[in-house]
């Protein structure tokens, strides 16, 4: 029996603001960041889990982990890695903690990171990656880490058995086919909102040549800009690439449609997080006006409750997961069923650090074990800081290739870890010393 005899939270930057990597109408200078755990038991081993988020405030959901991290029931790390789902009941609804949620930002992105760890250690302890152990996981055993209160009103444990049962045959082959082929990708690098016309150009032509079909521009900064911007786009990649747009919830629910419109492209594929997240009937009233373009909205939404009123409202066409800002692997897995049985595609959300590594799984587990259906589904890529990742995302063709590597894939570097440590990593100190940050 091992027990976790050690955790590290560590607040990890990287200055993407200097490139304007990452902007958009509402996160004009992001520096990309993560909230970095590492859980290690008395065996030896490790789990790693984080946080995203967008710079400033990364050290306060480092300072929630490190609550979280006491709450870990105190039990041999065996016992816990058997139930996650009695895990995360327990960190999620601890009766003290979940007072500053309760279910929503800093403290339920910060049992997130822990739970995603103690996936992580169970993962590498079966020497799978996380999205295979999980795929392989029977009925009952899936069901079994997830959370239904707040839920049954739409989803029951007996709905959820019999989608899960429906997707049984063929689950070896599907497997199979994901290792074989991947799962395909669209990219978000050509269209930040601060490049300037000729980089997104150039971009989005590469973004092409290099065999995505779908690109993604962020608007909402003026009318003008984006007309010019979707035109020049549109220009750049021809008739039959699809173009998704992102407004970051810019607009009020009364601008949307008209704005939308005002663009000009009849064939935008999806309008992306057209307002705030929060807003169910909203978004219900912006895809009424702006059909038959579709609504996508997920990666801010607070949690798997929010989801589920988003599908009963049918206020969005696609559901886009994140794989930091819900609580960990166990909340998505019921995000995956809602989606399921609402019959709408899951396209998760990527980007920032660590992301496309981390959400990637939960496609191959839709496809393999919930769905059984690539249809309609594509993954985000970002093409940025992959390479302070010991399990990075590989994308070829166009496709994000299957990870293999036994994990959840968010394990990093300690020497980026080091060097990106903020404020007093060798990185910030040469920054802040030359004048481009102050501190």
């Amino acid at each position: 029996m091992s027990r976790i005899a050690s955790s590290r939270v560590l607040d990890v930057r990287f200055p993407t603001s200097l490139e304007l990597d990452g902007s958009d109408a509402v996160n004009v200078d992001p520096d990309y960041s993560g909230a970095y755990l590492v859980l290690t038991t008395d065996a030896g081993d490790s789990g790693y889990g984080l946080v995203f988020t967008a710079g400033r405030g990364n050290e306060v959901v480092a300072a929630a982990i490190e609550s979280v991290v006491a709450l870990i029931p105190d039990s041999d790390v065996e016992s816990l890695l058997d139930d996650l789902g009695a895990v995360s009941k327990a960190l999620i609804h601890d009766s003290q903690f979940r007072w500053i949620g309760p279910e929503k930002g800093v403290a339920h992105m910060a049992a997130g990171a822990v739970l995603t760890a103690l996936w992580d250690l169970k993962a590498r302890r079966a020497g799978l990656p996380l999205w295979e152990l999980i795929a392989n996981l029977t009925p009952e055993e899936f069901v079994a880490a997830v959370d239904f209160s707040h839920l049954r009103d739409a989803l029951t444990e007996d709905e959820a058995l019999e989608i899960l049962r429906r997707a049984e045959p063929g689950k070896a082959e599907r497997i199979a086919e994901l290792k074989a082929s991947g799962y395909a990708a669209y990219t978000t690098s050509a269209g930040w909102l601060g490049y300037s016309d000729d980089k997104m150009v150039t971009l989005a032509k590469e973004a092409v040549a290099e065999g995505f079909d779908l690109i993604k521009l962020k608007v909402g900064g003026s009318v003008e800009d984006d007309v010019r911007r979707m035109k020049l786009a549109r220009e750049a990649v021809g008739p039959e690439i699809k173009i998704a747009v992102d407004a970051n919830q810019k607009w009020e629910v009364h601008e949307a449609a008209p704005w939308i419109k005002a663009i000009g492209d009849p064939d935008i594929y999806w309008i992306e997080e057209p307002t705030s997240p929060d807003d169910v009937l909203g978004h219900a009233r912006i895809r009424r006006e702006v059909a038959p373009i579709k609504i996508a909205t997920g990666e801010a939404v607070q949690n798997r409750i929010i989801v589920k009123q988003l599908l009963q409202a049918e206020a969005i066409d696609v559901l886009q997961i994140d794989a930091t800002r819900f609580a960990g692997p166990n909340e998505n897995l019921a995000n995956l069923l809602l989606a399921a049985k609402f019959g709408i595609p899951v396209c998760p959300h990527a980007g920032g650090v660590g992301l496309c590594e981390l959400v990637v799984h939960f496609s191959f587990i839709d496809y393999a074990a919930v769905s059984a259906s690539q249809d309609g589904r594509v993954i985000e890529y970002v093409d940025h800081l992959h390479e302070h990742f010991v399990d990075p995302v590989v994308v070829e063709g166009g496709r994000y290739q299957a990870p293999s590597a036994p994990g959840a894939s968010g394990e990093m570097y300690e020497k980026s870890v080091e060097r990106w440590t903020y404020p007093g990593g060798p990185g910030w100190v040469e920054l802040f010393e030359s004048g481009q940050f102050s501190r």
